[in-house]
């Protein structure tokens, strides 16, 4: 694996040149709650990239630290970037990753505001210039956390702030995490949620989506490594 953050422009040259493939992580900067820092999807999304980019021996680029948070910024620190802002970055990087001669682009995503700028990024790079461009959202995540987790998601698929999110967060940055300001909140979400734009903090109190206090380093583990090792295999179909 070549980090870009440390890496030297002939090392770089020199790893394009044996085909690598790029790994980029999308994050985004928003509240999670009491207890974990509004860098949570960043952090979670960087530390996965990380972990499939060693395992594939890719390109890992720098994360980009900033989504599509809209619905949550009605809590304090939330900052977001458009749809249209979030798409243009990742099609300025995939047109330069395709003339720089990478092989093709693996984007990890962690929240769940990005899918469709992502997706729509992604097309558009196949289409205009025949760039391949695959975007993963944390496959085999709800498929593990119902065998592993002692508490019920807020609603189906739904994790935020979470006992999966912070068991991820003790495993990739525990010097993050306030567990003593856990709680738990299971909020009523509104019968239209999905069909209309709704701000989270319109039945929300806490920024908390589940109970995070059985939250723990060693599922956060099994959640990455099973999240990566589904990746890897995704990818590989991918890239045949």
């Amino acid at each position: 694996m070549l980090d870009l953050h440390v890496a030297t422009s002939p090392e770089v040259k020199e790893a394009i040149e044996k085909g690598a493939v790029a790994v980029l992580a999308v994050g985004a900067l928003e509240q999670h709650g009491a207890h974990l820092p509004l860098s949570t999807d960043s952090v979670m999304s960087h530390g996965v990239a990380r972990r499939v980019c060693e395992a594939i021996d890719g390109l890992l680029l720098p994360p980009i630290v900033y989504g599509d948070a809209w619905n949550n910024e009605g809590f304090a620190g939330t900052l977001s970037l458009s749809p249209d802002t979030l798409r243009a970055i990742l099609l300025d990087l995939g047109h330069g990753l395709k003339r720089t001669g990478v092989r093709a682009l693996v984007i990890v995503n962690g929240h769940f505001g990005n899918r469709e700028p992502i997706a729509l990024a992604a097309r558009m790079l196949k289409q205009e210039v025949g760039f391949p461009v695959m975007h993963l959202d944390y496959p085999g995540m709800e498929r593990i956390a119902e065998k592993i987790c002692d508490s019920k998601p807020a609603a189906p698929t739904f994790y935020h702030a979470d006992e999966v999110e912070t068991s991820m967060m003790l495993a990739l940055a525990p010097e993050l995490v306030r567990m003593d300001k856990a709680a738990p909140e299971y909020p009523v979400f509104p019968e239209i949620f999905g069909m209309a734009p709704i701000g989270l903090d319109s039945f929300n109190k806490s920024g908390v989506f589940g109970d995070p206090t059985s939250a723990t380093a060693k599922k956060g583990e099994t959640l990455i490594a099973g999240i990566v090792e589904e990746s890897v295999r995704l990818i590989g179909i991918f890239l045949a």
